[in-house]
């Protein structure tokens, strides 16, 4: 656990409560640090879910909850790694990945002292293109300017993944941007690129932005290829975004993609696990009014779709005393 009353990133991102260098900071305040995405993403909005609900009852258990921005999935599971974060949002397959040591975490090895926490909402990759770039399905990317995804991102590694599994190479685009997700949107509008990538939960404001401003759309992400690689993947399904969710897309648009997850390691103690698993499923309805992404959240689901790496015995403690596992 970091003692880091005073970093300029501690700051509370929800519920008014500026966390660095507060008075009402107490000396005996254990602080637990949770790395989450980019501001525009739901990964930041998460954390700070997370963090209200813990705070608020910090008079009680002394532990305070300070929220970061990062790179995404690949890098908080690195930054667990390397103790430099507590906590973290991270999608399902880098989840996957981590703890067995494969993709973009191959030449580190196998994660064994990652845990699993909770399941959170479903994140379809999500690819958007300008109107007139022509770009009706996945396959037609090729010979487009493609941003790809920032490097240390889930949705960059997804990326990376799919574009192994169709052969193609960076050569194979016209152009390859790495913008962070915040920047996707106006490069797009701005007709810098012709497609980006998203793997986030809906309803998204940078997608909004897009699809409101420069009237792009949503790709389908499907075929035979996707079919094998949902089917030999646990972490992956097949989901719909709806139609009318964003303007100027009035149809369904299947695609695939995993489920955002809470991950910490073995070392963070099983009191704090359970302080934080018990701030947020003993007001689960409170939790599914902070973001729309959460409005379906079910506790069964939470507690078994998404998990790779073995659960946290501070959250295992939780989800026995309540039936939620046996």
């Amino acid at each position: 656990m970091h003692k880091f009353a005073a970093t300029a990133c501690a700051v509370a991102v929800m519920g008014g409560m500026a966390l660095s260098g507060s008075p009402a900071v107490a000396q005996s305040d254990t602080f637990v640090s949770i790395g989450t995405g980019g501001v525009t993403g739901v990964y930041y909005p998460t954390g700070g879910a997370i963090q209200r609900l813990v705070n608020r009852g910090r008079g009680e258990h002394g532990i305070r909850v300070a929220v970061e921005s990062t790179g995404g999935s690949v890098f908080n599971l690195n930054a667990i790694r390397q103790g430099e974060l507590d906590m973290g949002v991270a999608q399902s397959d880098q989840q996957y990945n981590a703890f067995n040591g494969v993709g973009p975490f191959e030449e580190q090895g196998p994660f064994e002292e990652l845990r699993a926490v909770f399941s959170l909402h479903g994140e379809p990759f999500t690819v958007v293109a300008r109107a007139d770039s022509g770009i009706e399905t996945f396959e037609d990317l090729p010979g487009h300017r493609v941003n790809i995804g920032n490097p240390g991102s889930g949705q960059r590694a997804t990326m990376e993944r799919l574009m192994e599994l169709y052969g193609w190479t960076e050569d194979d685009f016209s152009q390859v941007s790495e913008l962070q997700s915040s920047e996707q949107s106006q490069a797009l509008c701005d007709n810098n690129v012709d497609a980006i990538v998203f793997t986030v939960g809906h309803p998204n404001g940078s997608i909004q932005e897009a699809t409101t401003t420069c009237e792009a759309v949503l790709v389908p992400v499907a075929g035979e290829l996707i079919d094998g690689l949902v089917e030999e993947n646990p972490y992956y399904a097949y989901t719909v975004i709806p139609g009318g969710m964003y303007e100027n897309n009035p149809e369904d648009v299947r695609t695939f993609g995993p489920k955002a997850t809470l991950v910490t390691s073995a070392d963070l103690g099983n009191e704090v696990v359970y302080t934080v698993v018990s701030a947020v499923f003993d007001n689960l309805d409170d939790f599914r009014r902070l973001h729309p992404a959460f409005s379906t959240l079910n506790p069964e689901e939470m507690v078994r779709d998404g998990l790779s790496a073995p659960l946290h015995d501070g959250a295992a403690e939780y989800f026995r005393e309540h039936d939620l596992i046996d």
